[in-house]
């Protein structure tokens, strides 16, 4: 649904002509980068909401609440409807990763509020992607064009992500006894720390 949402105001023939340019082609690699293999504190937040429920239904459900949220924000921040400063958006970033590896840690099961703040934190993502996006200097000509291949490429990279971690981890482990304490928790207590290291490191370089 995301994806219809996105090219609902794509002509017939333009997604094609997209596709074929070299312009379009740019961004989608740039998007895919900037997950793989590049963004590890995006990686580290999708792994950590992966954890704690591994099952694919509730995987898909909080990655379309966090595509639907970041979208959100890289298209207002890109069209300059809002301008959060940098500084405080990568600390907060940081943050929702350490939130999210906590939360692994201190429940054992999915709770109702998880989509809720999957979305709110999306919201801040999509903000650094905006970041990342704006610093690429895009031509007026091409804007929208890169904007949409670069939030698909985005996309791609979530997607090669979670499809990675169900098929080579949770596929085969979930079901066991020993899934939480022996890969939930080790795994969350590794993304805790990382995600306090940048956050010290982001407000100390970026404030």
């Amino acid at each position: 649904m995301k994806f219809i949402i996105i090219f609902a105001h794509v002509q017939p023939g333009e997604l094609i002509r997209l596709l074929k340019s070299n312009v379009a082609s740019a961004y989608l690699l740039e998007g895919y980068q900037h997950i793989l293999p590049y963004g590890f504190d995006h990686i580290a937040f999708i792994l950590g909401l992966l954890l704690l429920s591994p099952r694919l239904k509730p995987i898909l459900w909080q990655a379309t609440a966090f595509t639907i949220a970041h979208s959100i924000t890289l298209g207002l921040s890109m069209y300059h409807i809002i301008a959060p400063p940098l500084n405080l958006v990568e600390p907060l970033i940081a943050l929702s990763i350490l939130y999210v590896a906590v939360e692994n840690l201190l429940s054992a099961k999915l709770t109702p509020f998880r989509i809720g703040i999957v979305f709110l934190f999306g919201l801040i993502h999509g903000l650094g992607f905006a970041g990342s996006l704006s610093q690429l200097n895009l031509t007026h000509e091409h804007f929208f064009t890169c904007l949409i291949m670069f939030n698909l490429g985005v996309e791609l990279g979530q997607v090669t992500v979670i499809f990675a971690f169900y098929f080579f981890l949770a596929r085969w482990f979930a079901d066991k006894p020993y899934y939480r304490n022996y890969i939930v928790k080790p795994l969350s207590v590794l993304i805790g720390l990382m995600a306090c290291c940048w956050i010290v490191q982001r407000i100390f370089f970026l404030f």
